[in-house]
């Protein structure tokens, strides 16, 4: 057998990686764009978040339909990847079907659950397509899931569909090929689901044959490792890092604010409470809040690019239901932009984050942040615990303490909050007053 395939198989496949090589450091160094910050408390409940958000798909569920399309997809991308394995070995070692001759039964069983997955995948594809441009599900008709994430969304889907019918295809002619005795092929004696399409190629003659199982063949091992690079662009890169972005989530519940150090820090020492922190200024005074991605924490910056675009957060916000211009999906799409124009700024040798833009004003506007009433209702939504209040509420610290930007009706709750404890402007010594005029209606 010529060495030429083997050849040009590992070309393709070191070309693959290096590109992956590139482009994974490239996202590695946007995401440390963030402040640095440490999340690796508590492992036991972050290995549990994981493996159940992550993993398992926990807040998936909440949607019964999509959810299990979303799973044959998922469990099909995991399991159908393993044969894939056997495609690099095979390509590598100039080999076809290497694990056959070794497993025997066990190989057509799992041939059988791989094909049955490829099916599942390519419906649960075709449904989506039908979701997305058909029936046009409303969170993926949003402003923001314009021009290029609704194409990037349907072309992922449609990429699915040739793969599994490429391994189909693959299968069905290798099959006949086999039962024909041409050499190198294996009979396995039994494919359900690419014996359904065999008819297809009954009639053809083994050269033609040969050269359909050969192109699927190329074709879906040349189409995965495109694929691994494709991701990496896509919104779909959240099948790798839904991982590490549930590790990182936070873990406390959902109502509690996380206060700015630099502000407890100064309220207790006015309250005369100790506090760990030094004694003397810092060189630099810090920025109160975030207006770009560097004054974001990097787990911010992770949780942009995890992002799934499916839009549950923005369905269930309560701003977006009611007309606001509030959308918590294009918050974190903003961010995760940013975050890729610095970053192809600094790599052609630019300004970076000193190129005059910001995240604040340029991609996010004070009215998208104060239409957010801080509920929490997109964070609990997110499948893969992604935290979009989190980026909000530091960037409206930042108009309210950097630029004093916040709305007049705003600074007259602040004050009133400071002065009398409450947003109403009426002495704390009052606040029960009504409560003195129940009881007086309960006597009468």
């Amino acid at each position: 057998m010529s060495f030429l395939p083997q050849l040009v198989f590992l070309i393709i496949l070191a070309a693959a990686s290096w590109f992956l090589s590139k482009r994974v450091k490239f996202l590695r160094r946007n995401i440390l764009l963030g402040k640095n910050t440490t999340q690796n408390d508590q492992p036991e409940a972050r290995w549990k978040t994981m493996l159940l958000v992550a993993f398992g798909q926990q807040k998936m569920f909440k949607r019964i339909i999509p959810a299990l399309l979303h799973l044959f997809v998922y469990v099909g991308f995991i399991v159908i990847n393993l044969e894939v394995l056997e495609f690099v070995l095979d390509g590598i070692l100039g080999t076809h079907r290497l694990f056959a001759p070794f497993l025997g039964g066990v190989y057509l069983a799992a041939m059988n659950f791989f094909e049955f997955l490829a099916v599942a995948v390519l419906i649960s594809c075709v449904v989506f397509l039908v979701r997305r441009n058909v029936i046009k599900v409303p969170r993926f008709t949003k402003p923001e899931m314009k021009g290029w994430p609704a194409l990037d969304g349907n072309l992922i889907l449609i990429i699915e569909i040739i793969l599994m019918v490429a391994i189909l295809t693959m299968n069905a002619t290798d099959q006949i090929l086999a039962e024909r005795g041409v050499e190198h092929y294996l009979a396995l004696g039994g494919l359900v689901f690419s014996g359904m399409i065999r008819p297809l190629f009954d009639g053809m003659s083994d050269t033609a044959l040969i050269f359909i199982e050969r192109f699927a063949w190329w074709f879906h091992i040349a189409g995965i490792l495109a694929f691994a690079i494709y991701v990496t662009y896509s919104k779909h890169l959240h099948i790798f890092l839904a991982f590490p972005n549930t590790w990182y989530s936070n873990l406390k519940p959902k109502g509690e604010m996380v206060n700015m150090p630099e502000v407890t820090s100064e309220v207790n020492m006015m309250l005369g409470i100790p506090t760990d922190t030094p004694s003397e200024p810092p060189v630099e005074i810090g920025r109160f809040g975030a207006k770009d991605i560097n004054d974001l924490s990097w787990v911010n910056v992770l949780n942009a690019y995890s992002c799934t675009e499916c839009g549950r957060c923005t369905s269930e916000c309560p701003a977006n239901l009611t007309g606001k211009k509030l959308s918590p999906r294009k918050i974190m799409m903003d961010v995760r932009d940013r975050a890729e124009e610095v970053g192809k700024s600094l790599d052609k040798g630019g300004k970076g984050l000193e190129d005059g833009k910001s995240l604040l004003g340029d991609y996010i506007t004070k009215e998208e942040l104060n239409a957010c009433t801080s509920c929490n209702a997109c964070v609990e939504a997110c499948p893969v615990n992604i935290d979009p209040l989190s980026i909000i509420l530091q960037m409206r610290r930042y108009v309210a303490m950097e630029e004093s930007g916040t709305p007049a009706q705003w600074n007259a709750m602040f004050q009133n909050m400071e002065t009398s404890f409450s947003p109403w402007k009426f002495s704390p010594a009052d606040r029960f007053n009504w409560a003195e005029k129940v009881k007086e209606e309960e006597v009468k």
